[in-house]
């Protein structure tokens, strides 16, 4: 980071939309908001978009939360309550609430800032990015703001490159050699190629930059409009484009790497197969996201667990794990893993058989159960003997069987089960 880009991430506030619930992960947006979901054995998706702000030099950071707050206000207040006010750092927790009007609920993205004006305007900071709280990713966001400040841009864009094929999926920003975006399109059919590259398309990532005082303006414009959804990527965004200068930044350029990778990585882990392919993908021999690399830590709240433990070495009942990340606190007791990942203290116990097993804390899997290709809810124990991943019609009549043949189980279906 050199320091031009530190002087900037020093004068710019991070306000991260935490409020969604993200449906499309089933039950397991029941008890919590898709930006509290485990993910990498040991953190939140919250973690990744926070952990990059710290790490790019922004240290005054707002959490918008909505749907279902106590699981992710609980966490950040118990791993991210090192911001000290003296050193003027702030991490705010933003709850929708009766601040504007009768309505207490944020209306949309737009909305959910423009109900924190004054708040934003008490760090008295100069720029403000805007950031998504549920995806993965490592970016430092002090090289987008100074490609924003450098290009004169009233609106800077994050964008992931992704194949033209799959760019449909997304908001796709067409733009010219100058990074200009001429036209924004909302799932497009015929996504326009980046210039230079015909195979690929910028989607957008959610991530916006502003000068703060500009993008009060813009919010109180909006929020006047009748008729608006209040919302940056439908209103806000689409406005700059058409009547102001509104810049893409491609993640390649701040992309955070060890030097293993191939290339840059960002995931919307918002389907059951997407949440699970991306956690599975760790258990590589060289994963595309490097959660090893020590000089971009992601911080997170880590419990105080006693380390894994492995136990019996008989033949048939011998606890072993391949190509797989098991968390402090885990006891494998007599079972066999290939390509899992095990949360803080799960326990599995003698002659269990587990083969793409996402595990949450605190599960416990019961003797010869055999599980291939399964995601396990927080808490919820196996039953004996149970085998899911072997018959496609047993699994879809006990429990949520996604498109690509990835079994959730939660407490809730388990209960469900025949006695």
């Amino acid at each position: 980071m050199d320091t031009e880009s530190q002087r900037l991430a020093q004068q710019t506030m991070a306000f991260v939309l935490a409020g969604g619930r993200g449906s499309r992960l089933m039950d397991l947006t029941d008890r919590r908001a898709k930006p509290a979901v485990y993910f990498g054995g040991k953190t939140r998706i919250i973690d990744f978009p926070l952990s990059n702000a710290v790490n790019s030099g922004i240290k005054r950071l707002g959490v918008a939360t909505q749907y279902k707050a106590h699981s992710l206000i609980r966490h950040l207040q118990r791993g991210w309550s090192f911001f000290r006010a003296e050193r003027n750092e702030s991490l705010d927790i933003l709850p929708a609430s009766q601040q504007m009007g009768e309505d207490n609920w944020y209306k949309g993205t737009a909305d959910a800032v423009y109900q924190n004006i004054d708040i934003i305007e008490g760090n008295g900071c100069k720029y403000i990015i805007i950031l998504a709280g549920d995806h993965i990713y490592k970016q430092d966001y002090s090289l987008m703001i100074q490609h924003h400040v450098q290009s004169g841009a009233d609106v800077t864009v994050g964008c992931v490159e992704v194949p033209r094929e799959e760019a449909s999926a997304f908001g796709v920003m067409h733009v010219d050699e100058n990074d200009t975006i001429v036209e924004f399109m909302e799932k497009p059919a015929d996504p326009p190629a980046m210039p230079g590259y015909p195979d690929l398309a910028l989607a957008s990532m959610g991530i916006y930059v502003f000068e703060t005082e500009y993008m009060f303006t813009l919010l109180k414009k909006d929020a006047a409009t009748e008729g608006s959804s209040n919302d940056f990527g439908k209103d806000i965004i689409p406005d700059i484009v058409k009547n102001g200068k509104a810049i893409a930044h491609p993640l390649s350029r701040s992309c955070v790497m060890s030097g293993e990778e191939k290339e840059s990585y960002w995931r919307d882990v918002g389907t059951v197969d997407a949440f699970w392919q991306a956690n599975i993908d760790l258990t590589d021999f060289q994963p595309e996201l490097d959660l090893f690399q020590k000089d971009w830590p992601i911080w997170t709240y880590s419990e105080l667990v006693p380390p894994a433990k492995f136990i019996h070495n008989e033949e048939g009942r011998r606890g072993f794990a391949v190509s797989s990340l098991v968390s402090g606190g885990c006891i494998i007791s007599g079972s066999e893993l290939e390509r899992c990942l095990l949360y803080t203290g799960v326990k599995t116990n003698s002659y269990a058989k587990l083969r793409g097993v996402i595990a949450m804390p605190y599960v416990t899997i019961g003797r010869s159960a055999r599980l291939i290709n399964v995601v396990i809810d927080k808490g919820v124990t196996i039953p004996e003997g149970l085998v899911v991943g072997e018959d496609a019609e047993a699994d879809a009549s006990r429990f949520y069987r996604s498109e690509g043949g990835v079994c959730l189980i939660t407490k809730k279906m388990i209960d469900a089960l025949p006695s």
